[in-house]
């Protein structure tokens, strides 16, 4: 049994305010790659899990994480392994994609239910389609992008981890205004995040030859569509002789 936790990217994020639940209201649109983290479950007497691959040190030491509170929740007894290729903190949604990768290899009932109590990226990253998300993030409406599926991207990290709630915390709180169409659109956490990780502002001027360079969710990644994957390979040649040490992935969205 194997199943693929999708690497996720926001086309766009507005975030519009703070709530009183510590919390912030943000208008997005999720959207997937076709790689990302591999999960596998084998038959066991009990819950266990392994973290193999390039970013499972970064893991080392997690008595807990998603991917076992969503086996726990689902009540499942599966010999578990995480391909960590996704580097972590990085604004793809590598916990919630595996989380929601262990709901869907292992089934069960009310796997909806359990993605909204694990997170905000959870119920999106279950689905792993383009979707327009709401509130927290956590409500999704399914939305189609005319020529979107298929589109080269190049995902380029730093190799800088970056936690979500510091750039959050480190929003100005003005609202720039509602979400209309995604290319016109922008990420409101770039600025915060840039003024913690300088570097993003490097990423993102070698993704110039990008039709669209953006950086996903709450950072470090950034990533770049592209028309083709000429133009794609060219330009992950040209930033990984540039820069070697940071983390590239050419793919395509879902």
């Amino acid at each position: 049994m194997r199943e693929t936790a999708y690497a996720k990217i926001n086309l766009a994020l507005h975030v519009r305010a703070r709530r009183s639940d510590g919390y912030h209201r943000i208008e997005t649109i999720f959207a997937f790659c076709e790689d990302g983290d591999v999960l596998t479950a084998g038959e066991a007497a009990d819950l266990s899990l392994e973290v193999t691959g390039p970013f499972a040190n970064a893991l080392a030491g997690e008595a807990d994480n998603l991917v076992l509170r969503a086996a726990r929740a689902l009540g499942a007894k599966a010999a578990l392994t995480l391909d960590k290729r996704l580097p972590v903190a990085a604004g793809l949604g590598g916990g919630s994609a595996d989380a929601a990768a262990a709901l869907r290899l292992l089934g069960g009932e009310g796997a909806g239910e359990i993605a909204r109590g694990l997170g905000a990226d959870v119920p999106a990253c279950l689905s792993s389609r383009t979707a327009r998300g709401d509130g927290r993030g956590d409500e999704i409406e399914p939305v189609h992008i005319e020529g979107l599926s298929g589109t080269p991207v190049l995902l380029v990290n730093p190799r800088v981890p970056l936690a979500t709630a510091a750039v959050f915390s480190a929003w100005d709180g003005i609202d720039r205004g509602p979400l209309g169409d995604w290319e016109a659109g922008c990420n409101d956490l770039e600025a915060p995040a840039r003024r913690l990780v300088p570097e993003i502002g490097a990423v993102l001027e070698a993704l110039a030859a990008a039709r669209v360079a953006r950086m996903s969710g709450s950072g470090a990644t950034c990533f770049g569509l592209f028309d083709s994957d000429t133009e794609r390979d060219a330009a992950a040649a040209r930033i990984a002789a540039a820069c070697p040490g940071w983390w590239l992935c050419q793919t395509r969205l879902r």
